[in-house]
């Protein structure tokens, strides 16, 4: 960052008084501009024993399978962004159920939240950031090939409980990424 968003000014990086993390502050105005982790939101469309994965159009991981997710926006509830990602990604409707797992990621200063939903109807076909979706058991899951360990690692857990009829609540941390990751 090198200039104010509230009056164009340079900024210069500071610890402020009252605080105890370095931030932008302006020169000018004295606005503090924090820098804070991103929040990205999505769901574990289920459809039976099936749940619905995308295939990215997009970077990073262009051609790789993952479960419909991305940033939240301004003014939408978590459910919301849930929801709203899943029918970008998928043309799909889902009914949001109880969030299933929180994940920090340190490394990228991101929170990642995944809900559980329930597929309103079949009536699904990429979105604009996807090349293709799919409904698939855990067996047809091509494991190899999901885009990020952040929905590999959560989506294995799932499936886990799944067939213990166990499904809980869960929160990790992942520091680095995988080598394909």
């Amino acid at each position: 960052m090198k200039y104010c968003s509230n009056c164009s000014a340079s900024v210069e990086l500071m610890i402020p008084e009252g605080d105890s993390l370095p931030r932008y502050v302006c020169t000018a105005c004295n606005m503090i501009h924090y820098q804070n982790p991103k929040i990205v939101v999505g769901c574990i469309p289920e459809w039976e024993d099936k749940v619905l994965i995308c295939k990215r159009a997009i970077e990073p991981r262009l051609g790789w399978w993952t479960l419909p997710a991305g940033f939240m926006e301004n003014n939408e509830t978590l459910a919301q962004a849930a929801a709203r990602e899943t029918l970008e990604e998928a043309n799909a409707r889902v009914e949001i159920g109880n969030l299933f797992t929180v994940y920090s990621l340190p490394h990228i200063s991101q929170v990642y939240f995944l809900f559980r939903a329930r597929l309103l109807d079949l009536d699904f076909k990429p979105g604009i950031e996807s090349l293709e979706v799919k409904l698939v058991s855990e067996l047809e899951i091509p494991w190899d090939e999901m885009a990020f360990r952040v929905i590999h690692d959560p989506l294995k857990r799932y499936f886990e409980e799944r067939r213990r009829g166990e499904l809980g609540f869960h929160m990790g941390i992942i520091d680095k990424p995988r080598s394909n990751s």
